[in-house]
């Protein structure tokens, strides 16, 4: 896939990515209970004491992570690529994590959440494979030797 392709894909997986965060924001700072086509679980996990951390809202993380990772497409060169594979890999981590506390901790799935941990490990993916793929020296054929040419 070239550099280009990627970037769109980081682009438009980042842009869902902010809107689903954002709305977790809006519903925490508003007070109210998310919309779940699921049994209930986002209401649970969202008022659960870990959808907080040191005060913040993980929501608010996550809309930081993906204006950050957004941010990164826009940085031309090995700093940009290298910035957005490292978020986004420390963001598939963490959401993993919290993936890890829905199912075993919690008790409780919340579809938002999931649909923000699947968005960040395919950015995770899609990052780190632009980040190879600009590192892989482009392939070179030599001309050929003619006879009796110098060595």
């Amino acid at each position: 896939m070239s550099e280009r392709a990627l970037l769109i894909a980081i682009r438009v997986l980042a842009l869902v990515g902010l809107a689903i965060s954002g709305y977790l924001v809006y519903i925490h700072y508003a007070g109210i209970a998310p919309v779940c086509a699921a049994s209930g679980g986002c209401e649970r996990v969202q008022s659960s004491r870990y959808a907080e951390l040191a005060g913040v809202p993980v929501a608010l993380l996550g809309l930081l992570g993906y204006v950050a990772l957004l941010g990164t497409t826009f940085v031309r060169g090995e700093a940009g690529r290298m910035a957005g594979a490292c978020l986004a890999l420390a963001g598939a981590g963490f959401s993993l994590y919290l993936t890890y506390l829905e199912l075993f901790v919690i008790h409780a799935i919340c579809q938002w959440c999931v649909a923000s941990a699947a968005l960040m490990l395919l950015l995770a993916a899609a990052t780190v494979a632009r980040a190879f793929a600009a590192t892989t020296p482009p392939t070179r054929t030599l001309p050929a030797r003619r006879e009796g040419a110098a060595a």
